[in-house]
């Protein structure tokens, strides 16, 4: 019988940091998934031209039927190495439900949907922040946070927000680290693992448009980064790509920081 290729997955695919893992995973057949199928081409084509094994398909991860389309995908290209899902928006969108449905209910139902193919040894890795490490534990907004798919969580946790969606980002990503503590028991019994990595600054687009808005407020931030610099996208692959291997076998249901050590000092600021 022809043993199945072990594929890794990456959400957000054509974004800096879903560039990075694709990159790191050189020796590994990838699927890049994305919104839009015209930057999913473009990411894809770019590896294949410079000798990646890879495919892609656009996929809205707010949608259980793209997602169910995505992972039906996944199954007819092999088994399941790795699900890493970096796709997700900042504050800067000013929607506090979009923040909240891309950042946190799409992880959820991503979380669900390939927990069905997960294997012994596959792993899931969800990119939170270092900005949910700022937000206190609660049990109220917890508990929604832990089941974001019920009726009332959105509603819960924007009392706490007040509307602000750069609040509501720290909050959401909060609930990716809930997330993946819930799910590590059922993932477990398959003899599969899932963590989740909290970058802090890292020079993406989407930082890099954070620091337009709040230039003041991002070089305070690197100056009281203990390293004194800003992180770059390979600083999270490279963390990512250990988290998928043999190496890091013994390691779920935690987080780890990728932050240059400054949330210390952030949370000192007040």
């Amino acid at each position: 019988m022809k043993t199945q290729k072990k594929v890794v997955v990456i959400t957000g695919g054509a974004g800096g940091i879903g560039q990075a893992c694709a990159r790191a995973f050189k020796n590994d057949p990838l699927i890049l998934t994305d919104y839009s199928q015209e930057k999913v081409d473009s990411a894809v084509s770019k590896l294949a031209n410079e000798g990646f094994e890879v495919s892609g398909i656009a996929c809205d991860i707010t949608a259980p039927k793209d997602i169910e389309k995505l992972v039906n995908y996944v199954s007819e290209a092999g088994q399941l190495k790795a699900l890493i899902h970096t796709a997700g928006v900042s504050g800067t969108v000013k929607d506090v439900k979009k923040v909240y449905t891309i950042d946190l209910v799409a992880t959820n139902l991503l979380v669900d949907a390939f927990y069905n193919i997960a294997t012994k040894n596959s792993v899931a890795i969800l990119l939170a922040s270092m900005m949910a490490h700022a937000v206190p534990p609660n049990e109220v907004y917890d508990q929604a946070l832990t089941h974001p798919q019920e009726a009332d969580s959105f509603n819960i946790v924007n009392k706490f927000v007040q509307d602000d969606s750069d609040t509501m980002y720290n909050f959401a990503k909060r609930g990716v680290l809930l997330l993946t503590q819930k799910n590590a028991n059922k993932w477990g019994d398959k003899g599969a693992r899932i963590v989740s990595v909290s970058p802090g600054v890292i020079e993406t687009a989407m930082a890099l448009k954070a620091a337009e808005e709040h230039p003041e407020r991002m070089e305070k931030i690197k100056q009281a980064t203990p390293l004194k610099r800003n992180g770059q996208p390979e600083d999270v692959a490279n963390v990512i790509q250990f988290l998928a291997s043999n190496a890091a076998s013994f390691i779920t249901g935690t987080d780890i920081l990728v932050d240059g050590g400054v949330i210390h000092n952030i949370k000192k600021m007040g």
